[in-house]
């Protein structure tokens, strides 16, 4: 596996650059994959330029990973060379604590360890991601791709796909719902997706005028703007849930009069504090929960795959040379893509 070609950020300011890294000799149960296509995360961003802090350079981002099996460890049982598979958010946990043994793996009590920016359990080294040609992970973390699936399509749904469908599963979200979407990029464009599929009447909350025909495109049933204190006065005491979407820091409190009581404002998007603050009134007075969802867990991850393919649900995408990335990442901080780029793999053995 030695001189895997590679996209690594060296620091918060360097961009991304080829870079070549040596993939690990399988373990007893890894499987080896040779990647074809890799989905642009806004985590990615995030880390290379070390938002979040704790970045370990050199990154190489990539946790939306599809592509064919070219060898497995002796121990494998699920995959055989040329399966078509993907690998998500996680390559590890501790796999004995109480959620790892109910498939919630992204709820390890020691913390998973993640596809990019983590120390391998076993060696210590730092995990790369799939801005590369190759990756090799645990057969447990590995999930299998419906050939039905365009697979450059399917790739952000190991993250973006996930991300939302396990809270709407979690809640039981269905038939006699109304489900509101707030933000509509990767995250909220896959979140109408199932929660349609899923049989709720769905609304998107969006700040633009703008936005609002393509938001009827992805399937809502409305469009409130976020903006129009008309339209939220309209909308108060009338959603079951609302999937909060948005990135960065913005006020909860209009959106959560939206709720019904006992309503659910689930956070999957937000990762730093709450500002402005909470009014705790509008949680007591009617009832209404925060929560928060991460990601989902191998059997659900694997779930959503066919749920997809049940449901010709993917990704709407935009195919990305790698040699292109850090223009696309300053697109992505404008919010001008539709809904994720996707590297196409090809593009790294011709750089």
């Amino acid at each position: 596996m030695a001189n895997t070609k590679a996209y690594a950020a060296t620091a918060p300011d360097s961009g991304l650059a080829p870079y070549a890294i040596d993939r690990r000799e399988l373990r007893a149960d890894d499987v080896a994959i040779e990647i074809d296509y890799c989905g642009v995360c806004h985590s990615d961003l995030h880390t290379v330029e070390n938002d979040w802090g704790g970045s370990k350079y050199p990154v190489i981002p990539g946790h939306e990973i599809v592509g064919r099996v070219t060898a497995v460890g002796p121990d494998v049982k699920a995959y055989k060379e040329g399966d078509l598979v993907g690998v998500g958010c996680m390559v590890d946990s501790c796999r004995t604590c109480s959620a790892c043994e109910s498939g919630l793996e992204q709820y390890c009590d020691e913390g998973s360890t993640m596809t990019y920016g983590s120390l391998d359990r076993h060696d210590g080294t730092v995990t790369h991601g799939g801005y590369s040609e190759r990756i090799v992970v645990s057969e447990r973390f590995v999930v299998r791709v419906p050939e039905k699936l365009d697979p450059a399509a399917a790739a952000p749904i190991l993250c973006a796909g996930i991300t939302t469908y396990s809270p709407l599963k979690y809640f039981n979200v269905g038939k006699g719902h109304k489900v509101g979407v707030l933000g509509m990029g990767g995250l909220g464009h896959m979140g109408v997706k199932f929660a349609k599929a899923l049989g709720a009447e769905v609304t998107i909350f969006t700040r633009s005028e703008a936005k609002v025909a393509e938001a009827k495109k992805q399937g809502a049933d409305h469009v409130i703007i976020s903006t129009d204190e008309a339209q939220m006065k309209a909308a108060a005491n009338s959603f079951d849930f609302l999937l909060d979407t948005i990135p960065v820091a913005h006020d909860l409190n209009p959106y959560l009069k939206c709720l019904k009581h006992d309503g659910t404002h689930i956070l999957v998007g937000l990762l730093t504090p709450v500002e402005p603050a909470l009014q705790a009134g509008l949680l007591v007075t009617k009832r209404r929960v925060i929560a928060g969802s991460l990601i989902g867990g191998m059997p659900e991850t694997q779930e959503v795959l066919d749920f997809c393919a049940e449901h010709d649900i993917t990704c709407d995408i935009e195919m990305l040379d790698i040699r292109n990335i850090n223009e696309a990442y300053e697109r992505m901080k404008k919010g001008d893509v539709k809904y994720r780029f996707v590297i196409d793999m090809k593009t790294l053995k011709q750089g």
